[in-house]
């Protein structure tokens, strides 16, 4: 992995679209848990977490394919990916989408938080002094509102959907 602005440029994609997770997800359980939302159908909408986590990686792969547009060929593909672990690995959070990943919510905050310990790193790197240039902190934080503004924003479109009466679930009576 190099230093060179593409590789940066990949890296703040994926701090945009995972990295607030996390917090949206503690912040989401501690509301309709511990404050007087958990009677507004808590466990149906604590079970959408991980579809929102899902969500967010579709989003993330509909914009890895926007990027390698119109060139799908591998040799394209290994030009354009710079960091193709970290990628693979966002990636995956696309099989939250599956049920039987999807009830274990916990798996997906563990996942999620690979992409949190970079902003962690960067951090680190800044008070430590290994790393001279300011602008990227003050960059990943400003990914990082984004990041969370934009998770809360797909969990809540998910809640809305889940109020339509084609995906209401008959056992899920309020």
């Amino acid at each position: 992995m190099g230093n060179s602005i593409f590789v940066y440029v990949q890296q703040l994609e994926m701090l945009a679209f995972f990295s607030g997770y996390p917090l949206m997800y503690y912040v989401v359980r501690y509301l309709f848990l511990h404050t007087s939302l958990k009677n507004l159908r808590g466990a149906a909408t604590l079970s959408i977490l991980p579809l929102a986590y899902a969500l967010i990686g579709t989003l993330y792969l509909s914009l890895q394919f926007m990027n390698l547009y119109p060139d799908y060929t591998m040799a394209n593909i290994r030009n354009r990916i710079q960091q193709p672990y970290l990628v693979i690995w966002a990636l995956m959070s696309i099989l939250f989408w599956i049920p039987a990943m999807a009830r274990r919510q916990l798996l997906s905050v563990y996942h999620s938080l690979i992409f949190f310990f970079i902003i962690v790193k960067d951090l680190f790197f800044q008070i430590t002094g290994f790393s001279t240039d300011r602008n990227i902190l003050s960059n990943d934080m400003k990914v990082y509102s984004a990041s969370i503004v934009l998770n809360f924003a797909a969990f809540i479109f998910l809640v809305l959907l889940s109020f339509l009466p084609p995906f209401r679930k008959k056992n899920f009576r309020s």
